[in-house]
C-alpha cells in the first residue's frame, strides 16, 4: 500500500516538474488580467507553483552529487528551482507571462 502511494506521489511530482519547469525570463509584461484571473491565480496556481518550487528544490538537493559529477549543477538548479520560483514570485497576479509589470514613470515639465 505504501509503495503504491509513493509511486503515485513520485509520478505526480514528475508531472508537475515537467509541466512547470520551462518558464520564460523576467521581462516587462503588458497585460491587464481580469478579477477572475487574479483570483484563480492567487487561490489555485500560486500554491501549486510554490509546491513545485519546494519539490524541485528537494529533487535538486538529491540530484546535486550527480549533477556536480556531470558538470551541469547550475543548469539543474535553474530548471528545478529557479524556473518555478520565478513563475511563483516574479509573475504579476493573473498574468500569463513571467515578468514584472512596468512601473509608470511620469516626467515633470521644466
Amino acid at each position: 500500500m505504501t509503495r503504491k502511494i509513493s509511486r503515485t506521489l513520485v509520478a505526480t511530482v514528475a508531472a508537475c516538474l515537467l509541466a512547470f519547469a520551462s518558464v520564460g525570463h523576467a521581462r516587462a509584461v503588458d497585460e491587464s488580467p481580469s478579477a477572475l484571473a487574479m483570483t484563480g491565480d492567487a487561490l489555485l496556481i500560486r500554491p501549486v507553483l510554490l509546491a513545485t518550487t519546494i519539490v524541485g528544490g528537494a529533487v535538486y538537493l538529491v540530484s546535486l552529487p550527480f549533477s556536480l559529477l556531470g558538470g551541469n549543477a547550475e543548469e539543474a538548479g535553474e530548471v528545478l528551482v529557479m524556473g518555478p520560483a520565478k513563475a511563483t514570485f516574479v509573475r504579476c497576479l493573473g498574468c500569463t507571462q513571467s515578468g514584472k509589470k512596468p512601473e509608470t514613470v511620469e516626467q515633470t515639465g521644466n
